[in-house]
Parts: C-alpha cells; sequence; structure tokens
C-alpha cells in the first residue's frame, strides 16, 4: 500500500526546523518508504567523490541531503505563506485533492 504525504515532487515548501529553519524551496524526490523529501537547496552536504566519466577530476561535490516532511510545510501558492494541509472531496470531480488550511483553496 502507498503511503500518502502531504507533499508531492514540483511543491514549493518551507522549512521549519533544523539547520536550514526558514529556506524556502522546491521538492526534487519524494522517499515515502523513509518519510524524507530531497529539497533544492536544503540539507547541502559534501560528498567525496572518486574520478568518472561525469567528474574527471574526482573531489569534493555539495548536493542535497534528504529532509524529514515533519520539518516541511507547503508554501499556499495563492498567498505564499506555509500552510498546513488537508484532504477533502472535490464538488467538481468527486476525488479527494489536497487544499490549504489557512486560505482554504484547492491545490493543484
Amino acid at each position: 500500500m502507498r503511503k500518502k504525504l502531504h507533499i508531492k515532487k514540483g511543491d514549493r515548501v518551507f522549512v521549519i526546523s533544523g539547520e536550514d529553519k526558514g529556506v524556502q524551496g522546491k521538492v526534487l524526490e519524494v522517499i515515502p518508504e523513509k518519510n524524507r523529501a530531497i529539497v533544492e537547496g536544503v540539507n547541502m552536504v559534501s560528498k567525496h567523490t572518486k574520478p568518472n566519466a561525469d567528474t574527471p577530476q574526482g573531489g569534493i561535490v555539495k548536493k542535497e541531503a534528504a529532509i524529514h516532511i515533519s520539518n516541511l510545510l507547503l508554501v499556499d501558492p495563492s498567498t505564499g505563506q506555509a500552510t498546513r494541509i488537508g484532504r477533502r472531496m472535490s464538488e467538481k470531480t468527486n476525488k479527494l485533492v489536497r487544499y490549504a488550511k489557512k486560505s482554504g483553496e484547492e491545490i493543484k
């Protein structure tokens, strides 16, 4: 069974705790098995790499590491503020949709 998470790939999120608290970024990948997400520009780590086709010189590469989704809040597209997410049945399509709890608007 697939887990339902409050964030999806491509969402704009706000980090609410940890070293990168207060930073906004775009979700690049969601890892539902571990309840984690990789967010653009957040939780940067230094990875030591051997020389290969991508990096012929090798060396130290900065890249994003996964962050727990409990530390992320979705940014409401209409207001630009961080908001909690709820789910409800859409009147038009009779499907479960996400909505912003602050503004009450549906999220794509």
